[in-house]
């Protein structure tokens, strides 16, 4: 009672939901933090050590998924990337169908291989995810930059972000960074 009329049980309440909250905002921050990638050693580590040559050869290997004319090879091969190009597109479309279609049935032959490492999926997604009818196309990248409004583009590419991930696709070749030259000038 007496902490009461003192106003020092407000303060010990208010100390302790500070407390409280510090704990939780720590908790989320920790959670929010990407693993180093190191942290995934103890997993990676057994794996190699399991792999054949061919199997670590074929996980390095990224064609692109116009020029695989058997999906069986995915296994025969034990392709660990495909890339779709520019021209890449489904046989069937360039509906999100059929795109998600095509990343499942690329996927499907993983299951095939006897480590079941499953493919890191890269898109040619500079301009956005245009290759998906209905998606949207942004201005050529060094476009963007002359803006000079990097939260712009840093929301191009979260839109981009979304719309790939909503294919399956991990894995966008985006955003372009290159150092504008000019070839008059001999520095460069």
């Amino acid at each position: 009672m007496a902490e009461d009329l003192l106003g020092i049980g407000d303060v010990m309440n208010h100390s302790r939901c500070f407390r409280v909250a510090a704990l939780l905002a720590a908790a989320i921050s920790a959670a929010s933090q990407p693993k180093p990638l190191s942290s995934f050693d103890p997993q990676v580590k057994p794996l190699l050590a399991r792999m054949t040559l061919a199997e670590k050869i074929g996980q390095m290997t990224q064609p692109d998924q116009e020029h695989i004319k058997d999906l069986a090879d995915i296994e025969t091969y034990f392709v660990g990337s495909i890339l779709s190009g520019g021209t890449s597109d489904p046989k069937e479309g360039n509906s999100l169908q059929a795109w998600t279609d095509l990343y499942d049935r690329l996927q499907r032959h993983t299951a095939n291989t006897r480590l079941k490492i499953p493919i890191l999926y890269g898109i040619d997604a500079v301009h956005g995810h245009n290759n998906v009818l209905g998606a949207v196309v942004f201005p050529q990248n060094i476009g963007m930059g002359c803006t000079r409004n990097p939260g712009l583009v840093e929301k191009m590419e979260r839109v981009t972000a979304e719309e790939v991930r909503a294919t399956g696709i991990q894995w966008a070749f985006a955003p372009c960074v290159t150092v504008p030259r000019d070839e008059r000038c001999a520095a460069g």
